[in-house]
């Protein structure tokens, strides 16, 4: 299970781009089979594939301890990620009992969720590995939260009165989550090669991620966090904006 590829999967290169024409053409076909479902049904598909998402996060998360880090302590893989979130959305949904809160995990899904996926498969830097059980598994994960950001859309088109602010809340609430996960575990473990970097939002050093790291190192780790934070609510919104005018009408 820890076999690894002869080389290290490149950004664009054979792999890469076979995995985004199946996602693409997976997604498709789901699409046409699930269009004309009702809303029963489409939540109890959603929380089904949120349950798969969340055993294969269980999975990975022991693929990870043995294979990856040798049976040491790393929390990098500490599910709580943005993406990570659309497995717990997708399970939870169908048990909310107000369909103004279940609107919220829904919109979230289709925008907040959807977009953070796009940017991680046409950038992702973190997911080719060479370990070749980890790099499918993180493929086929983020596939699948293109499939909960269809199925919420397919549901949220027989609703009226969508509002976005409430997924931004939700959003806020997890990105608390994340920041208080990366500073607890920066005062115990004090390990930057260990310790979680959950929404990339840790204090602990400077981003990264293009762009963001400059302002990290020019304004400071906070003020870049802010900036991050509010640029990810504006690029949902503007999905959220996009799918209103072309599939709420």
């Amino acid at each position: 299970m820890g076999i690894c590829f002869k080389e290290t999967p490149k950004l664009f290169g054979i792999f890469h781009l076979l995995a985004l024409l199946a996602i693409i053409l997976a997604n498709t076909g789901l699409f046409f089979l699930l269009r004309r479902k009702k809303e029963e049904e489409l939540l109890k598909i959603l929380n089904h594939i949120g349950l798969f998402m969340i055993l294969a996060e269980v999975f990975k998360q022991w693929f990870c301890y043995v294979y990856v880090f040798n049976r040491q302590l790393n929390l990098w893989f500490f599910p709580w990620q943005l993406c990570s979130m659309a497995m717990y959305c997708a399970f939870i949904s169908v048990f909310l009992p107000k369909k103004q809160l279940q609107n919220a995990f829904l919109v979230f899904l289709a925008t907040f969720s959807l977009f953070a996926d796009l940017i991680a498969l046409i950038l992702p830097y973190d997911m080719l590995r060479d370990q070749i059980v980890l790099t499918c598994h993180s493929f086929a994960y983020h596939g699948l939260i293109i499939t909960t950001a269809i199925i919420a859309l397919l549901i949220l088109k027989k609703r009226k009165d969508l509002k976005f602010l409430p997924s931004v809340y939700l959003f806020m609430i997890m990105a608390l989550i994340a920041f208080m996960i990366n500073l607890i575990s920066h005062k115990i473990l004090n390990d930057i090669h260990i310790e979680p970097n959950m929404f990339y939002i840790t204090m602990a050093y400077a981003t990264t991620q293009p762009v963001f790291h400059d302002i990290a190192v020019k304004y400071g780790i906070f003020s870049e966090i802010v900036i991050y934070l509010l640029s990810i609510i504006a690029c949902s919104y503007l999905f959220f904006k996009l799918e209103r005018h072309y599939l709420f009408k």
